[in-house]
């Protein structure tokens, strides 16, 4: 062989060597495919399903939510996968701070209240969540399920199911003025009324919470039935801060071991607990269950108040 055709020949060689090297990895070294996902099965946390080419890990129950990285983020990407056996999930504890979000998503959402007014959107709610991010966001997994379960049973007593935005009678929203107070009543007598998803009422209640939240809900107490997002951020300000009737807030009484019962407490007090309505009580209770049921937990001890 000439030098010429010899040097030729090397220089093919290196040429497919590069070529081979810059080549992204083949099917045989990308991780296996587990079960497709399935849009009727319910799947809990550390459950895996393939979709769209890649694998996904459920991070907490769900049922009929593609996986996504947006949205919930119920679905934690793990990249993707080419074709061969289903590998095993690995379980993920229940004692570990839940990673990604907020612990119900819209289909849960969905599940819990079928029939709600269409004010109450999930995006709203998950909107309002910045402004208390240790909300359904504190202690392990169980606990973080079990504070979103509370705090949307007792939203499901207040509102019928998500169904009332405004207090229903109306003879008591001249009630609500606490003339005393030194800002008075500026948006009227009668402006005062129930709103949102815990129904805040009374002059010095939309003072505070505005205060707390930044915006001037005292001058426009209608910003609690006309923009959800500040519907919801209401009840999250009552559930993060307020005692109420009780001796603490509904978040401390979950995240410390309290138990359900004491969030009734710090709503209604004496009105339901301590004998004061007991079918009310337990058609919080009734909700409660379902809801932790729906987010695959359990309800814990002390329901009752």
């Amino acid at each position: 062989m000439s030098t010429k055709r010899l040097l030729a020949l090397l220089s093919a060689v290196a040429t497919a060597l590069t070529v081979l090297l810059l080549l992204p990895a083949t099917n045989a070294s990308a991780a296996v495919c587990a079960t497709p996902w399935n849009s009727s099965a319910v799947y809990t946390g550390g459950a895996a399903v393939s979709y769209n080419g890649h694998n996904w890990l459920a991070k907490w129950w769900t049922q009929n939510e593609p996986p996504s990285t947006g949205g919930s983020g119920v679905w934690s990407d793990q990249g993707g996968c080419g074709t061969g056996p289903s590998p095993t999930a690995t379980p993920t504890s229940t004692g570990t701070p839940n990673p990604g979000g907020f612990p119900v998503s819209q289909a849960q959402f969905n599940q819990m209240f079928p029939n709600r007014n269409a004010f109450y959107t999930y995006q709203g709610l998950i909107d309002a969540l910045a402004a208390y991010p240790a909300f359904a966001a504190t202690g392990s997994d169980t606990v973080r399920r079990q504070e979103a379960a509370a705090f949307l049973a007792n939203v499901n007593h207040e509102t019928g199911a998500l169904v009332y935005v405004v207090e229903q009678n109306t003879a008591n929203y001249p009630h609500y003025c606490d003339a005393s107070q030194p800002y008075g009543c500026p948006a009227g007598q009668a402006a005062y009324y129930g709103r949102g998803p815990i129904q805040l009422s009374w002059n010095f209640n939309y003072k505070a919470a505005g205060d707390a939240l930044g915006i001037d809900l005292l001058h426009n107490p209608n910003l609690v039935q006309t923009d959800p997002a500040v519907a919801w951020k209401t009840a999250l300000w009552y559930w993060n801060t307020q005692n109420g009737p009780g001796t603490m807030t509904p978040h401390n009484a979950i995240v410390n071991g309290y138990g359900f019962g004491e969030t009734i407490r710090s709503i209604n007090g004496t009105l339901e607990c301590n004998g004061g309505n007991p079918a009310q009580v337990q058609s919080r209770i009734d909700a409660y269950q379902r809801f932790t049921q729906l987010l695959g937990t359990v309800p814990g001890d002390h329901l009752g108040c």
